[in-house]
């Protein structure tokens, strides 16, 4: 009873504007996450606009998790310490564990999901194909070779970093293709913005599905 009285207080404060009788229906979730090295909460709703309040400390990695919100039409918002001081690296890591925990629970049985979601998505020079499965099978394969460069506080060798975080921690196949570019940030962009859209396709509800779509009957 406590846990669902909790679970409609984080709707309401995801969604103000909503009765409660509403927000029992709004796939929304909240996490907090704190270790010695980070702080992190995290509020999303799945069904939103693409509203986004990110301060994670790090210009760069903020302004690509707005660019997944945006093109996920996901509300998102992350307030996140860490020790970047020292690096970006448990920062970017932590971010994507708790995420990757909020989808999963946002999307609790995952009844009537698409669960499928692509996205080729080009930037000028670059080109990137993504495609995911929420199967509850964690898998990344990045067929992406991205030269060292460092964004302000994030380097290039964070991207993965932060990809298999999202992964583990929500249970989804990931496959990322770079198919042309050179230019760093052009290719991490279209990789989140190609992400959030892929998300949005499979984290949407089809009303023809009966359930969970696997013919196990569980994801």
């Amino acid at each position: 009873m406590q846990d669902r009285e909790e679970a409609g207080r984080v709707r309401r404060r995801l969604s103000p504007d909503l009765s409660k009788e509403d927000t029992m229906n709004q796939r929304v979730a909240e996490v907090n996450r704190k270790t010695r090295e980070t702080n992190i909460r995290v509020r999303l709703n799945l069904d939103g606009s693409g509203r986004a309040d990110i301060s994670t400390g790090i210009p760069f990695f903020d302004h690509m998790l707005e660019q997944l919100a945006k093109h996920g039409l996901f509300d998102l918002e992350i307030a996140a310490r860490g020790d970047i001081k020292v690096d970006g690296h448990h920062t970017v890591e932590d971010v994507g564990l708790s995420l990757g925990r909020a989808f999963g629970e946002a999307l609790g049985d995952k009844s009537k999901i698409v669960r499928y979601g692509f996205s080729v998505l080009p930037m000028d020079e670059t080109l990137v194909m993504l495609a995911l499965d929420i199967g509850g099978r964690p898998y990344l394969r990045a067929d992406v070779q991205l030269p060292y460069e460092s964004m302000g506080k994030f380097d290039t060798l964070l991207l993965r970093e932060f990809l298999a975080a999202l992964v583990n921690s929500m249970g989804i196949n990931l496959h990322v293709s770079l198919w042309s570019g050179d230019n760093p940030h052009h290719i991490v962009e279209a990789i989140f913005k190609a992400l959030g859209r892929a998300l949005d396709m499979a984290t949407r509800i089809d009303e023809r599905i009966g359930g969970v779509p696997s013919t196990k009957g569980v994801i």
